[in-house]
């Protein structure tokens, strides 16, 4: 899919955008400053909202920049924007430094993927077929 999708934005500079054409991830940026303390987790603003078609889903992934040289991770791992969620996208950082993290206003803090997605049913069955890794699981494979 390549047709616009439709967001409101708090400000013009809130537009998400890519850095390069054809990349995945178009940047998120903060509306706001926030300080972060090691170990705390403060949600950021991004002053948009999406609206999302039917059978497809936002992902909202963290900067590995933001992680590898500030500390900042989102708390979530990744979000999850579903096609009826029509308010603020907002990203819950964590400080993993020890020290005092700033978010400036403007700054890149996650990037947000749209991908269709499956719905499939969920029938209850009494028993799944087999395969060749049956229950193996966490390691099972080897570390």
């Amino acid at each position: 899919m390549n047709d616009p999708i439709r967001i409101t934005v708090e400000e013009p500079w809130l537009v998400p955008a890519r850095q390069y054409p054809g990349d995945a991830g178009a940047d998120l940026k903060a509306k706001e400053i926030a300080f972060i303390e090691p170990g705390e987790c403060e949600v950021v603003g991004t002053g948009v909202a999406i609206a999302i078609p039917y059978g497809y889903a936002g992902l909202v992934f963290p900067r590995s920049g933001l992680a590898t040289k500030e500390g900042l991770r989102l708390a979530n791992c990744v979000g999850v924007i579903d096609h009826q969620y029509r308010d603020e996208i907002k990203v819950p950082l964590y400080n993993d430094s020890g020290q005092t993290r700033a978010v400036s206003r403007g700054e890149r803090v996650a990037q947000l993927v749209i991908l269709p997605i499956e719905l499939p049913e969920f029938p209850v069955v009494d028993s799944l077929p087999p395969t060749d890794r049956g229950k193996g699981g966490f390691g099972s494979t080897g570390v």
